[in-house]
This record gives structure tokens, sequence and C-alpha cells, in this order.
């Protein structure tokens, strides 16, 4: 099973994130921002970073430049609220900055082991609706 940071300044949907992907069987902790989920990241070195883009004290684009920077092979997949209309600049960042997946939000369970799938296979914890999101 994979170790998997959540990065979100939303308590409902880490706590949602979390539920999710440990009833996968993988380990799932949280942070509240990009400046403690970096700290983090790099303390830990998950499997996987799952990054809000909108965040108080640090952005989720900023911390995926600094982790990119610090632990290239981090994989990371980079969340945005208000779907791809409304936000599609900031999903579209965060991928040329290094995540290597995006996710609008809303999205279901499927959605997000879908969109984890390809990263966890690549560093080797591969794991494979209704919307949770």
């Amino acid at each position: 099973m994979a170790r998997i940071l959540v990065v979100d300044d939303n308590s409902l949907i880490r706590q949602t994130i979390k539920h999710v992907l440990a009833a996968q069987g993988h380990e799932v902790y949280e942070a509240e921002n990009g400046r403690h989920g970096e700290a983090l990241a790099l303390r830990d070195s998950p499997d996987v970073v799952v990054i809000d883009i909108l965040m108080p004290e640090q952005e989720g684009v900023e911390t995926i430049i600094s982790l990119r920077r610090q632990r290239p092979g981090m994989r990371i997949l980079a969340i945005s609220g208000g779907g791809q209309k409304r936000y599609p600049d900031f999903l579209t960042m965060a991928k040329q900055f290094g995540a290597h997946a995006t996710l609008a939000k809303p999205f279901d369970r499927d959605a997000l082991v879908g969109a984890l799938a390809p990263l966890l296979s690549a560093s080797g914890n591969a794991h494979g609706g209704r919307p949770i999101i």
C-alpha cells in the first residue's frame, strides 16, 4: 500500500479523501496548507502528494514548484475547486510547474482512484461513481 499526503485547507475535503483512500488500503495523512504540506512531504517522502491549488499561507503551485526542486521524483496530483470551466488556468499551471496529474473538484471516488492509479504505479504502489468532493 502507498503512503499518500493530502494537502487541502478544507478539512471536510481532506477527511473525505482520506476515508476513500484508506478504504483502498493506503496510509493517508494530512496537511492544512502548502507550508505544512511541504514540510511533511520533505520529512516523510510520501509516494504521492494530493494538493489543492488555492490555499492560505502557501498556494499549491508554490508548493509544487518547491517540491519538484527539492524532490524531483515525488509524484503530485493537483486538485482545484470550481471545475475545469471555472479554473482551467490553475490546473494547467499546476501541470506546467510539475504536477503529474490534475483533477477538478467536484470529483467522485472513481475519478480520484483513477487519477492516482498511474502515479502509484509509477511509484511502485498501484492499487486500484458517486461524488465525494
